[in-house]
């Protein structure tokens, strides 16, 4: 496994949807994972620490966890099937290991509010992560630039997806 932390969240510009780039630790690498609008919010918020009158998804399923007497340890990225990515939540009660099935954007928010590392599978990453580097002009013909420069601090970040939902119609997931 390899060991990423959240690069940035961005909306890819021709389909104008949400993407998560997980970063690998150390390396060059990134692995982009498209996510819903209503999933790059939550992440969003976990970036910002922003505190909701009432438990988001994400908080709630840490609460239920931590109130279980477990801790979550680690988020893994594990595969991609028929351009869907898999992930599971390593957990840890009374010395016993439990894997949880989990869709990525949700696990990477859990970890993000608890701290944990998010991983991803070795052969994943070599299959589906793409070199980058400051000088890239163009990430994917259609994805915005990823300069170190341009990663948006937390306040930008929730900016850009407040812009994001406000111009979304629902007509728009029908694609």
């Amino acid at each position: 496994m390899i060991e990423v932390v959240l690069r940035a969240v961005r909306v890819d510009v021709g389909t104008s949807t949400p993407l998560l780039l997980l970063e690998e630790v150390g390396g060059e690498r990134v692995l982009p994972i498209f996510i819903g609008a209503p999933e790059a919010t939550a992440i969003a918020y976990a970036l910002g620490n922003v505190e909701t009158p009432r438990p988001m998804s994400h908080d709630l399923l840490g609460n239920v966890i931590g109130s279980l007497g477990a801790q979550l340890f680690s988020v893994e990225i594990t595969e991609l099937v028929d351009n869907v990515f898999y992930a599971n939540l390593r957990l840890l009660r009374d010395r016993e290991e439990i894997s949880v099935s989990a869709r990525p954007s949700d696990a990477v928010a859990l970890a993000l509010r608890s701290g944990a590392p998010i991983l991803v599978n070795d052969e994943l990453m070599a299959l589906q992560g793409r070199l980058l580097s400051i000088e890239d002009e163009d990430v994917d013909e259609d994805d915005e630039e990823l300069d170190e420069a341009d990663v948006p601090n937390e306040a930008e970040l929730v900016a850009e997806l407040r812009d994001f939902l406000e111009t979304i119609r629902p007509e728009d997931f029908n694609q």
